[in-house]
């Protein structure tokens, strides 16, 4: 009976085992905050807007889609998650169109180029962590803070084509004095094939890294780590739809960490000042273990005066948590 009941403890154990999911690399990547995704419209059509030039932009995506901008845009954003975590978004982009003086007399001119600003920020963080000694007593609550900053400039050579650069600053508050700092690049490249397509190119966090030093708490035990953030590239195409006021996007990312994954998002405009979105994000080609995140979200804006005031809400499925992601958001544009 023994040897029964151990031979059933050794099936179990060796079905346990392989029947783990395999995780991605870039699942503990350094860097994870910066890879969710930017405010409810962007995480609502699937974190897919590396070709979108339309509507509010925001350089997190592409900087090159700031010269795109119709009007100064500010916009915020707060996520409701999990286990105590936060992560809310703030930004402003805004498009500079240059004229030559002898077109200034034309009522219908056209800049001679236009270049395009865009910075905000990206925090993130976890709460109410327990601090507990020795003797496994409470002693009070932690905290984390991670955080990004960034500023990004485009220019617009020609009607088609577009090019874009963005310094990000990296500051993470872990424990007490440690603390680490870190500089990033993004490029970015939009191609204007017609009217109603766009392609385009983004190289993500070249030179991304944190270096931490323990040496404040352990003193001479104390030792100097460096984790360095996946460098991705992503190639992106949008589309948009006139006869049924439907905007598409797709893109194909993959980095130094083996991920190769797909997004799809859509933006469809049913009335004036209206629009529904939905998208799908994290289709991994090499990692069927991975789990897909669907996403939808709702946008309205009011016109008031010349100020356009809007509201928006996004939601993501986010497996291996005990609730889902709930984004919302206010835009101003001006």
């Amino acid at each position: 009976m023994k040897q029964i009941i151990l031979f059933f403890i050794l099936i179990l154990s060796t079905v346990t085992l392989f029947a783990q999911p395999k995780m991605s690399k870039i699942s503990s990547a350094a860097g994870a905050f910066s890879r969710f995704g930017f405010g409810p419209r962007g995480i609502a059509m699937g974190n897919s807007l590396s070709a979108v030039k339309e509507g509010n932009l925001v350089s997190y995506y592409n900087p090159a889609v700031s010269v795109f901008q119709n009007d100064n845009s500010f916009q915020s954003g707060y996520s409701f998650l999990s286990l105590d975590r936060k992560l809310n978004f703030v930004s402003f982009t805004r498009r500079f169109d240059f004229y030559s003086v002898k077109d200034s007399a034309l009522e219908n001119k056209k800049p001679r180029s236009s270049a395009g600003l865009s910075f905000g920020l990206i925090n993130s963080g976890v709460g109410n962590i327990d601090e507990r000694d020795n003797q496994g007593f409470k002693k009070g609550n932690l905290s984390t803070s991670e955080n990004q900053y960034y500023l990004s400039v485009a220019v617009k050579f020609s009607e088609k084509f577009a090019a874009g650069f963005s310094a990000k600053f990296y500051y993470y508050k872990l424990y007490q004095d440690i603390t680490s700092t870190g500089l990033g690049f993004d490029l970015g490249f939009l191609y204007s094939y017609s009217k109603n397509m766009a392609l385009s190119f983004v190289l993500a966090d070249l030179n991304s890294k944190y270096k931490w030093d323990s040496s404040p708490i352990y003193s001479i035990d104390g030792s100097l780590t460096e984790n360095k953030f996946p460098t991705g590239k992503k190639i992106g195409m949008s589309y948009r739809f006139d006869e049924y006021e439907l905007l598409t996007s797709s893109e194909f990312y993959f980095d130094n960490y083996g991920t190769k994954m797909l997004r799809f998002g859509a933006e469809y405009n049913p009335i004036d000042d209206l629009f529904l979105r939905a998208g799908l994000d994290n289709i991994q080609l090499n990692n069927g273990d991975e789990s897909v995140k669907p996403s939808f979200g709702i946008g309205y804006a009011k016109h008031i005066s010349n100020i356009v005031v809007g509201f928006d809400y996004a939601f993501m499925h986010e497996p291996y948590s005990s609730q889902d992601r709930h984004i919302i958001g206010v835009h101003v544009n001006f």
